[in-house]
């Protein structure tokens, strides 16, 4: 159970297999696996303005993906599934089913070079776009300054030089505009490593969004649930979450968005297909295979957050998330007292309020020292729509708060209020944390 309460993500209890271990559970062949073409995870990335320039992090991961039998895949897709096989899917789940198992099943390619054309060909969106427009220059091609990890990871900051673009424009300087430029990145060798990066000016408001289970429905808390929401159903916007972030994209002058989530790499095309279908450009961070094992996923989420606050020290910024997601509870308070002056408001959808088949309880302990007006636990998207946040307005008056600074969320109020506990007995609560445990462990089997 780790995983899912740690850190909310599908990371399928045991963790996804990698390399060798692709190999031998999908019965491939080292002479196969050579004569499938290479493909790239290009991450859309943001950029910061420095003293040399424009600094563009790259990021993703290089690999194959084996040719499998589909009685193959069927059979690998049944072990992400609980309590259901492909077969009994409708056609459309199984689709997705057996497309998300192939990108699973695949083989990292280590020790390999990664070069990046950027070309200035975005196609901005109006009015979900958050301000961006395509950078008059900067094309040019950079081959990264080391190759991929053993895992297939590539991560590095790369300055781009202000060439000349086709109508003889230049990329604005980070010191003159507040604007948020955009130039596409291709991976050379492969028609699959497009992205685009997003050059960030060093002053405004950067949203730091979560996924799942705040802007699509996941279900984490149920793992069943949560499994065929990633596994075979169609990704599904959390109520008007959209709306929302449109409303702050249009409204807000060069909102930078940039969508962290500690999903693993081998499943993040399709949280990027949906997000930037459905929600404003931005950049995004997922789970590297560099931290593949349990005690590193607990730390993930903070050295992301890290990366992007030391990036933009100028910037403030907003967090975004549910209270599900365990370390987010830790990191996003914890971010406010480490980058003082630089956390505008802490958002978290309550889901225990919401949905009755949350049964994981959420601890408020980080927030005993943070000013109440920077932070909310909020109910429904709504709850969000006429804040003013550019001014620091994070709280809804209307929006009941119940915040106890200790673990709150379980059942029948336990730890929610002592008026709450004082009247339930010590063998009561024993049983009543006796039944939760065996209910956890029950929609596992």
């Amino acid at each position: 159970m780790s995983s899912f309460l740690d850190s909310g993500i599908l990371n399928f209890p045991t963790g996804f297999p990698v390399g060798s271990d692709v190999e031998k559970s999908a019965g491939v062949s080292k002479t196969d696996l050579d004569a499938r073409p290479t493909q790239v995870l290009n991450l859309p990335a943001y950029g910061n303005w420095t003293n040399r320039g424009w600094n563009v992090r790259a990021h993703g991961n290089v690999y194959k993906v084996p040719d499998i039998a589909q009685s193959r895949v069927d059979h690998l897709a049944n072990g992400f599934l609980i309590g259901t096989d492909v077969d009994e899917l409708q056609k459309s789940e199984q689709a997705q089913a057996r497309n998300l198992t192939r990108s699973i099943f695949v083989v990292q390619q280590r020790d390999t070079s990664v070069t990046l054309d950027f070309v200035s060909d975005v196609t901005v969106k109006p009015n979900v776009s958050g301000g961006v427009i395509n950078a008059a220059g900067g094309g040019q091609t950079i081959t990264l300054p080391h190759n991929t990890t053993l895992e297939g990871d590539f991560d590095a900051f790369i300055t781009l030089r202000n060439t000349t673009g086709p109508n003889g424009g230049h990329v604005l300087r980070g010191n003159e505009t507040s604007q948020i430029q955009a130039l596409n990145m291709y991976a050379k060798g492969t028609d699959t490593g497009n992205a685009t990066a997003y050059l960030v000016p060093p002053e405004g408001i950067t949203v730091v969004s979560d996924i799942d289970d705040i802007l699509r429905v996941t279900k984490i808390y149920q793992p069943k649930e949560g499994l065929l929401n990633t596994f075979a159903r169609p990704f599904t916007p959390w109520m008007n979450m959209p709306q929302v972030y449109a409303n702050w994209s249009s409204s807000i002058n060069n909102l930078h968005f940039h969508y962290l989530t500690t999903t693993p790499e081998q499943v993040t095309r399709n949280y990027m297909e949906f997000i930037y279908k459905t929600y404003p450009l931005g950049s995004f961070d997922t789970r590297p295979l560099n931290f593949s094992d349990v005690s590193a996923t607990l730390h993930i989420r903070r050295y992301l957050l890290d990366m992007v606050f030391r990036t933009f020290p100028q910037r403030r910024f907003i967090l975004v998330a549910d209270t599900t997601n365990r370390d987010v509870m830790k990191a996003y308070p914890q971010m406010y007292k480490d980058y003082p002056g630089q956390v505008l408001c802490i958002l978290l959808r309550n889901t225990s309020s919401t949905d009755p088949g949350n049964r994981f309880p959420y601890d408020t302990s980080g927030f005993k020292d943070i000013p109440r007006e920077r932070y909310m636990l909020f109910n429904v998207p709504d709850d969000l729509a006429r804040l003013d946040v550019v001014n620091g307005q994070c709280l809804n008056s209307s929006v009941s708060q119940h915040v106890t600074f200790k673990t709150q969320g379980l059942p029948f109020g336990i730890g929610d209020g002592d008026s709450v506990a004082g009247r339930i007995g010590p063998s009561f609560v024993s049983a009543a944390v006796a039944a939760l445990a065996v209910a956890m462990v029950v929609s596992l089997a």
